[in-house]
């Protein structure tokens, strides 16, 4: 374990100019102060430079197997009052939890007399067991046996209960034809199909019971087997609940008034009620870790991602990203107890002094101009939005106003019903995807091609919400048309189609390295922050929903 001394590191320049931090940062929504940014270039030289080992960041070589990784630098005051910071990595690195200069996880799952190593190696030595189990042929002879003999039973039943329909038919007719018999003779008859009759039926319980008797008997064969594999099933779940519990206890958090607490009461209030997997092994709660257990006073945090870019995430090199919500949130909530922090600008209305334009209006639906960072519909903190405000511009409206939805942080065209059967109308064109939509974006980088398609599927991050991931496995589809409208020798203006319409949908299209890997100007999610998400809803096209005559309007970007 490196010495406190060691892993404080002193900035290589002078900072007598730079402001030290009032407050300390708010971790999920933030700007880096300008010496965590300093401490960030001074880590990513080293990191660029170091020989001591080996991790494949993907900026050179092989990227097939290259692993980004996201690293933290806290800004703190050490008990001589000198001014230096720490760092730390999410994780493991280069298949280590500990690297010289960085500081420790909060427990080291990797160390030799680690618990967790002898509880694991005893599951999977369990695991080895079942499988053997698993794998003997007379297994798998019972199951194959049983699946075939199940499906006979099925068939013989049913060829039985096909022949039981046609004797039926046969039994039928011949009563149709008895007409013409004498009376003793259609008494014989009736007696005789009656017999028929009876004697299938028979036959179709004996067939029952014969199949019902020999699959019960295969079915016991395998549960002999089964019997011996369940319990060791069982067995192992238990292991793992235990260690899993162990594990939990472990990983304890402290925060500035010397509270301790450990992951799994954390998380004991969320919706989940249990640690997601790697919680705790962040860099940001490592660092705040450390600081306290080593009496540092922390000012500042940073958080930024180096190397290639996860294929479902969008991660850019060396730009900076706030704290997950899933897995940190819970964990920083405590530890940032007692300390004075930045406020969460997320509170914030954005759209106090804004006014929503309305550019066409009649009995049935209006159609307005959403300005940027303004919420269509009230979010869990602020209430204004298109929402209340088109409440209060038409208080007699019986639609229920909003029919689709734009980014908060999205400007442009969004369609108001007003009535009940405008929106009935509405809704179905947007479902049928018949309106048109046309999007403005600026984008940052310089387009080469001149129009193309996108389809990467999506889906939501259950860990970083609102974030979004490209997912092949569970994501939605999601399919966007671009094309080119302006160049300049940093930026491409592009128009935008989409003919799907998933959360951040453009955004993410944009960003992602296997879409344009050119984030939108502004995106505070997949790019950097600016003044504004320069992404603007241009041009919206659809039906009236009650004359039916096809509408256009447009409004142009102001940028």
């Amino acid at each position: 374990m490196h010495s406190p001394e060691k892993l404080f590191t002193r900035f290589k320049t002078s900072i007598a100019d730079y402001p030290l931090p009032e407050r300390f940062t708010f971790p999920f929504y933030y700007q880096p102060h300008p010496l965590c940014v300093l401490a960030a270039e001074e880590l990513q030289a080293h990191l660029a430079n170091q020989t001591n080992w080996q991790h494949n960041f993907g900026l050179t070589g092989d990227t097939d197997t290259a692993i980004g990784k996201m690293f933290g630098v806290l800004l703190v005051e050490n008990q001589d009052g000198e001014i230096g910071y720490l760092s730390a990595f999410s994780g493991k690195m280069a298949d280590q939890n500990l690297l010289p200069g960085f500081v420790p996880p909060v427990f080291d799952m990797l160390a030799e007399d680690s618990f967790f190593l002898t509880g694991q190696k005893e599951i999977n030595q369990l695991t080895t067991e079942i499988k053997a189990l698993e794998a003997d042929p007379a297994l798998a002879e019972c199951k194959a046996l049983l699946t075939s003999e199940t499906q006979a039973a099925e068939q013989a039943l049913q060829a039985h209960r096909s022949n039981m329909v046609e004797g039926r038919k046969v039994r039928k007719a011949k009563r149709a034809a008895s007409a013409e018999m004498t009376p003793d003779e259609r008494n014989a008859l009736k007696k005789q199909l009656s017999q028929e009759s009876v004697i299938e039926k028979l036959q179709l319980r004996d067939l029952k019971l014969y199949w019902e008797s020999r699959l019960a008997e295969l079915q016991a064969a395998l549960d002999a087997h089964l019997a011996v594999i369940s319990p060791l099933k069982e067995k192992r779940k238990a292991m793992s609940s235990a260690l899993q519990q162990q594990l939990f206890e472990q990983y304890r958090f402290s925060n500035i008034k010397g509270e301790s607490k450990g992951l799994g009461t954390l998380f004991a209030p969320t919706t989940q009620g249990i640690p997601p997997a790697g919680a705790g092994e962040c860099a940001a709660p490592k660092l705040l870790q450390y600081a306290f257990l080593n009496r540092m006073k922390p000012l500042a945090l940073a958080e930024f991602w180096w190397g290639q870019s996860p294929k479902s995430e969008i991660r850019r090199h060396q730009h900076y990203y706030p704290a997950c919500q899933g897995k940190c949130q819970p964990i920083l909530t405590h530890m940032l107890d007692g300390m004075e922090v930045d406020d969460n600008p997320l509170l914030n209305n954005p759209a106090e002094g804004k006014s929503i334009d309305i550019i066409y209006q009649d009995e049935h639906m209006a159609v307005v101009n959403k300005p940027a960072e303004f919420l269509s519909v009230p979010g869990k903190t602020i209430d204004d939005s298109v929402f209340t405000r088109m409440q209060l511009a038409f208080p007699h409206a019986t639609g229920p106003l909003i029919v689709h939805r734009l980014d908060m942080s999205t400007s442009g065209l969004m369609v108001i019903a007003l009535t009940k059967r405008a929106n009935k109308s509405l809704q179905k064109q947007f479902i049928q995807r018949t309106v048109q939509k046309r999007y403005t974006a600026l984008i940052d980088g310089v387009l080469t091609a001149d129009e193309g398609m996108i389809n990467l599927p999506m889906r939501g991050d259950l860990h970083d919400r609102p974030r979004q991931l490209v997912c092949f496995e569970h994501g939605k589809p999601a399919e966007t048309k671009w094309e080119v409208i302006a160049r300049t020798d940093r930026h491409t203006k592009v128009h935008l189609y989409p003919k799907t319409g998933r959360t951040h949908q453009l955004r993410v299209h944009c960003a992602h390295n296997l879409g344009l890997n050119m984030p939108i100007i502004g995106d505070d999610l997949y790019g950097v922050k600016a003044n504004r998400l320069h992404l603007h809803a241009e041009t919206l096209e659809l039906d009236h929903p009650i004359t039916h005559d096809r509408m256009r309007f447009q409004v142009e970007a102001d940028f």
